[in-house]
């Protein structure tokens, strides 16, 4: 028979869809297996509304077959074969799917769901074959085909012989090249872990003479090899199961066969939708962060199925990157794929499945902190700070939504708190949630600057991740209440009484704390009375947006920003030091010496390199002798 050309575009439409629209060529094996689904598929539907044909799914299955001495690889399935026209029409223009056609007259009837939308995955096999060669034999026919192709320069259509209803595709496989190994296609262990991955879930089995070892008969430790046919796909996915059959282990297994961790998850929620979108999905909440979490190879997403067949190993727009740490898996048929199924709409139902997800990520999150706080408080160790950047990202456009996971430690409790927790038993007096941030709370607990915070009675929160601050500017506040740090310039917290008691401090001292002033020029903004030092004779506050401990964190970074907070140096007029410090007021030299001291005092407070070291141990000698 004469060599027929392709009906569609060229050569260069065939080489596009061999060569650009799939990434690996693995999946040629995917796309072959879920046509040969489709095709027992179409069997199932027909025997839906035709009372002389019964359907016995033990009767169905799909074979793969490698020769490795021949080069070749053929997959067989019990499906419903194709006529010569359908050969025609189905393999002779690219693009088009006997499926989809399929479906759409189907689509009102109960039953499985046919995966092929497009025609293209059909042509992935000529990534590893020279040849393709279909043997089909359509059910209700006594007549087969062969179709026969070499790529783009088009295909032939024969009689053949084949005894049974179903399609052979049989690929003659590429010879090796410098750069690519087409043997791996021929491999038993290979052609398996690809059945695994991708095909797992096809609802029929595939079947594949496998080599096994045996004790040889007659012989004592002694083996021998032989080939045993074995179902390699699970066919029944966890998730379509129903919830009240599967225990803790079960999950606990598919987590770990599904290598989403070394760990095991702290909870898994298990959704079963069928609303605007119909979906099923398994999300692990890990115990342990992954090694690379916080770092930029970490890569985001849950496992993508559409009817059973994985689509995307991780599909990041499912995931918000907040929730990032949730592993798992979504399996929908309403996903629209785009020419392959790599390729995937960003469509209405993949938005609202993710919307669904994030959703019920939070109310999980939620009920753990409520009901499992100690289980909670163990992800919070290990995932929190991914929450505080996702308080700071995006100028704040998801606060709301994480506001009321979050946890901090505080001054009272000695342990995490929330929010919520925090403001609910603030004193009626109290104008703000007080907070100190630092590298410690070992360091924190010390600051001179919680003195009159917590000696009003006052709870502070302890910040002690390089986001805290940055997370909380962004918050502004928590159900009306400001946050204030206790290093800012104004704590909110004097009396009447004792503001006009300051100011009197202040201009009395007025002469002294300018000249103070012009001896740290440039490196404080100005030097007053405290409000709130107690025991300490000295500590830096801060005006303006940026704290000092931003500051620090800020200039820690790789591009070394350079950025100064405005910052005050606060001096305890009630301090003995202080009455120093007068004594000599009018003795410069001794005065800016003492200021000096003072002031590298409380950069070493802070946490705070001293710009000069030898000049400071030479000014405490000074004071020594």
């Amino acid at each position: 028979m004469a060599k027929k050309q392709f009906k569609a575009e060229s050569k260069r439409l065939l080489d596009m869809m061999i060569n650009s629209i799939y990434t690996q060529r693995e999946i040629f094996l995917r796309e072959l297996i879920s046509n040969a689904s489709d095709a027992i598929d179409k069997i199932y539907y027909k025997a839906l509304t035709d009372d002389n044909l019964v359907f016995n799914k033990d009767d169905y299955f799909i074979k793969i077959t490698p020769d490795k001495e021949k080069r070749i690889l053929t997959i067989s399935d019990t499906g419903i074969g194709m006529t010569k026209e359908e050969l025609e029409n189905n393999l002779g223009v690219i693009a088009k799917s006997g499926s989809l056609a399929f479906k759409t007259e189907n689509e009102a009837k109960d039953g499985h769901n046919i995966i092929g939308q497009f025609g293209v995955g059909f042509y992935s096999a000529f990534m590893v074959a020279d040849v393709v060669t279909v043997i089909t034999k359509a059910l209700g026919s006594d007549e087969a085909y062969k179709w026969e192709s070499k790529g783009s320069d088009g295909y032939t259509i024969t009689s053949a012989e084949k005894d049974s209803i179903g399609t052979d595709i049989i690929l003659k496989i590429k010879d090796n090249t410098e750069d690519d190994q087409y043997d791996e296609f021929l491999e038993e262990y290979r052609l398996r872990s690809i059945i695994k991955k991708y095909s797992d879930f096809i609802r029929y089995p595939i079947k594949m003479d496998v080599t096994t070892s045996r004790p040889k008969e007659g012989a004592d430790n002694e083996f021998e090899e032989v080939q045993e046919e074995q179902t390699i796909n699970s066919m029944v996915p966890i998730w379509r199961k129903n919830k009240d059959e599967l225990t803790e282990e079960d999950y606990e297994n598919f987590y770990t066969e599904k290598r989403y961790g070394f760990d095991k998850p702290l909870k898994h929620v298990h959704i079963k939708a069928d609303g605007a979108v119909v979906y099923n999905a398994i999300l692990f909440i890990p115990e342990h962060t992954p090694f690379d979490y916080y770092t930029k190879e970490y890569e985001k997403g849950l496992e993508l199925y559409s009817n059973g067949v994985l689509i995307m190993e991780k599909c990041g727009d499912l995931l918000p990157d907040y929730f990032s740490f949730v592993k798992g898996m979504v399996d929908s048929e309403d996903l629209s794929l785009n020419i392959s199924r790599e390729m995937l709409q960003h469509d209405r139902q993949l938005t609202l499945i993710a919307k669904n997800i994030k959703s019920k990520i939070k109310s999980t999150l939620q009920s753990m902190l409520k009901d499992e706080r100690e289980k909670y408080e163990k992800f919070y160790e290990a995932f929190g700070r991914g929450l505080k950047f996702g308080v700071y990202n995006e100028y704040g456009a998801n606060k709301d939504l994480l506001q009321d996971l979050l946890l901090f430690t505080s001054s009272k409790e000695k342990k995490l708190v929330t929010l919520d927790e925090y403001v609910s038993r603030m004193p009626e007096d109290q104008k703000y949630i007080y907070y100190a941030a630092g590298e410690s709370i070992e360091r924190l607990e010390k600051l001179p600057q919680t003195e009159l915070v917590l000696d009003k009675g006052y709870e502070i929160l302890y910040f002690t991740d390089d986001v805290d601050e940055f997370a909380i500017k962004m918050l502004m506040k928590y159900k009306d209440k400001e946050f204030k740090s206790v290093s800012s310039g104004d704590l909110g917290i004097e009396s009447e009484a004792e503001k006009k008691e300051s100011e009197a401090e202040e201009n009395e001292n007025k002469e002294l704390f300018k000249a103070m002033e012009g001896y740290l020029e440039g490196k404080v903004t100005a030097v007053k009375a405290s409000k709130r030092l107690k025991s300490h004779p000295v500590c830096l506050s801060s005006e303006g947006e940026l704290s000092i401990e931003m500051e620090k964190i800020l200039k820690a970074m790789p591009n070394g920003q350079e950025v100064k907070a405005d910052k005050v140096l606060e001096i305890n007029t009630n301090h003995e030091v202080f009455q120093s410090l007068k004594a000599h007021k009018d003795n410069e030299e001794k005065l800016k010496l003492y200021t000096n001291l003072l002031y590298n005092q409380a950069l070493l407070i802070e946490g705070l390199p001293v710009a000069d070291p030898l000049e400071f141990t030479n000014d405490i000698c000074k004071i020594m002798v």
